[in-house]
């Protein structure tokens, strides 16, 4: 499964290497990480929508993660990807708009890598 993770802290792409060092080395999972919303939307592009999974930070300086999710909603159809929100923010508000827009689930920061993986495994593509 190829995943692209969108964040703009760049030391989330070590930390993903580390946490899915098995899966990476099985094939299991493949990721490809982008630092802006606006990155993601090129990757989507240039990856000719490979990814079918997108995890995807809500705050970031310019394009939102939101923003980001309603985009790749209403461009991407066949199939859809799934999206899941993370953020260090787990109120109310952003979970809400994030269901409205899309979203399939929302995770909070700390990632729990452990429940990650498990919803992964989950996924139907």
């Amino acid at each position: 499964m190829k995943i692209l993770v969108v964040d703009d802290e760049q030391d989330v792409q070590s930390l993903f290497e580390q946490r899915f060092r098995k899966e990476l080395k099985s094939g299991e999972f493949s990721f490809v990480f982008a630092f802006s919303g606006e990155q993601a939307l090129e990757v989507m592009e240039n990856i000719r929508h490979e990814a079918v999974l997108i995890l995807s930070d809500i705050n970031m300086p310019g394009m939102s993660g939101l923003e980001l999710l309603s985009r790749i909603k209403q461009h991407y159809h066949q199939p859809p990807p799934v999206v899941m929100m993370i953020t260090a923010y787990g109120d109310a508000d952003n979970y809400n708009q994030a269901k409205q827009l899309g979203a399939d689930d929302f995770l909070t920061k700390p990632i729990d890598f452990g429940t990650l993986k498990e919803k992964l495994k989950t996924i139907q593509l």
